[in-house]
């Protein structure tokens, strides 16, 4: 029996995971597909939230501004990039000055630092590009931009060098009560532990309606995205939101900690928990509203675009701690944004809760630094020859677009909770996220993950289960030779 198994390897999951590994408990976390982050933490807005838009008294609020104020700590321990490029909420009419001062007015209510009303010459001073109707804008100085999937990765390394042990391709298919906590059925086998931590992203609330009477539903809601060229890196500065009207939400452009634009996303109620298509009638709302913010969208130099979907709880709110009839099993379920902001603040608050519950102690050799892959990207001259004289890997650039090396891939499949897939290596490297989108680095990034994991070619995958490259081979080895 372990004392604590967390089921999903989202940011929260990992967050969660890296929390408790603070104290001397033996932890286990059950992941469904093949690499943590393969969820909705790998397909968001990469936005660091300040806390004005959620309604005052709500979970959503507490948590949004304590994470915000926790991420500047949690991403220096953690050698994770991110920036206070703040955020502007911005609106299109002089009609809509009191709304925005509403808006300001609950930001400060929600105890969010910072909030000021701007007008159009500093509005335009601070983005010269915004679209020409642009009015005034809220500026929110505490707002920020993350990326998240290497958040989540971090979490989930920094949390298996302090013990806790990582179960990939382990869809839990079952929970059973027992007289001493909890037996967890999965496809990797069947665990027993104290307590159960539900952090299952989509499918919270099937891990919920498992073990509890106390039902909720999550619907999957998607929504889809542009990425724009670095070429454009200096077109805004800040994270730019329209003012919610009657017409909507309106559409964000911000820019992203590796350089590029992101525009997005829509938000659509769809049935499908695994319906990550981008569709024609998406994309087209997405550049009308984004529109009204940059007017001269640079449409020749989108990379590509994306879907991801949020797991929007029926009840509207974040579900945290422990199931009023089921003791000792744990929530975090209905996460959507502000999640990704909210996460540290959510696992500190969970971490208590658990370790309150098991009376765990602290350890005494948690080790809360976790050092990132180095960029060669991001090196020096020198130190690029000093890299090469350590690792001649790095002299072997891989992905060009990005300018990923060999020896970056191969410790991204040695790390702890390492990657396992094309997909995997593109999160924790950069590899095929540039402008060819992996047309040019795929088939070494396959060889690579074959000599590392020691697997044929036919087993490779872009992101695990069904997704492989290849089917199956014209000519046994050596029979070439003989065509």
């Amino acid at each position: 029996m372990v004392d604590v198994i967390i089921i999903g390897g989202g940011v929260v999951g990992c967050a969660v995971a890296r929390e408790l590994s603070r104290y001397s408990l033996d932890i286990a976390l059950l992941e469904k597909t093949d690499d943590i982050s393969n969820g909705q933490s790998k397909a968001n807005t990469a936005i660091i939230h300040g806390g004005y838009d959620a309604h005052p008294g709500t979970l959503k609020a507490k948590f949004n501004v304590l994470g915000n104020q926790m991420y500047d700590k949690v991403c220096e321990e953690l050698d994770v990039p991110h920036k206070r490029n703040t955020s502007l909420v911005v609106s299109f009419s002089p009609d809509d000055h009191d709304s925005l001062e509403a808006l300001r007015q609950q930001g400060i209510e929600n105890g969010v630092p910072g909030l000021s009303i701007i007008g159009q010459d500093e509005l335009r001073k601070r983005e010269p590009n915004i679209g020409a109707t642009a009015y005034e804008a809220l500026l929110v100085e505490t707002g920020g931009i993350v990326c998240p999937y290497e958040l989540t990765e971090a979490f989930a390394e920094n949390a298996a060098m302090n013990g806790v042990n990582f179960y990939r391709e382990a869809e839990v298919t079952a929970i059973e009560k027992t007289e001493g906590g909890w037996k967890v059925i999965s496809k990797a086998g069947t665990f027993t532990a104290k307590a159960v931590v539900n952090c299952a992203g989509l499918y919270s609330d099937v891990i919920n309606n498992m073990v509890s009477e106390d039902k909720i539903t999550i619907v999957p809601r998607r929504g889809e995205y542009y990425i724009v060229d670095k070429k454009f890196s200096d077109a805004f500065h800040a994270s730019i939101f329209q003012l919610p009207t009657k017409m909507g939400k309106g559409i964000l452009v911000t820019p992203t900690v590796d350089g590029t634009i992101l525009i997005g996303p829509t938000a659509e109620d769809i049935d499908d928990k695994t319906d990550t298509r981008t569709t024609t009638e998406g994309l087209a709302k997405v550049l009308k509203f984004a529109s009204l913010t940059w007017e001269h969208i640079p449409g020749r130099n989108f990379i590509t675009t994306f879907s991801g979907l949020r797991a929007h709880c029926d009840r509207n709110e974040f579900v945290l701690g422990e199931a009023p009839d089921a003791p000792m099993f744990f929530n975090a379920a209905g996460v959507e944004s502000p999640g990704l902001t909210s996460s540290p603040a959510i696992a500190e608050y969970l971490a208590e809760m658990i370790t309150d519950k098991l009376n765990a102690k602290k350890k005494d050799n948690f080790n809360p630094i976790r050092k990132g892959i180095p960029k060669f990207r991001e090196m020096t001259d020198e130190q690029r020859a000093k890299a090469i004289s350590v690792n001649p890997d790095y002299a072997k650039v891989v992905c060009r677009c990005e300018t990923v090396t060999e020896a970056e891939i191969r410790e991204a499949i040695r790390r702890p909770v390492g990657a396992r897939s094309v997909d995997g290596i593109k999160r924790r490297t950069r590899a095929g996220m540039g402008r060819c989108q992996a047309g040019f680095c795929t088939p070494r990034t396959v060889e690579i993950l074959c000599e590392e994991l020691h697997i044929s070619p036919l087993e490779v995958t872009k992101f695990g289960g069904n997704s492989k490259y290849l089917e199956g081979c014209l000519f046994e080895k050596g029979d070439h030779e003989d065509a």
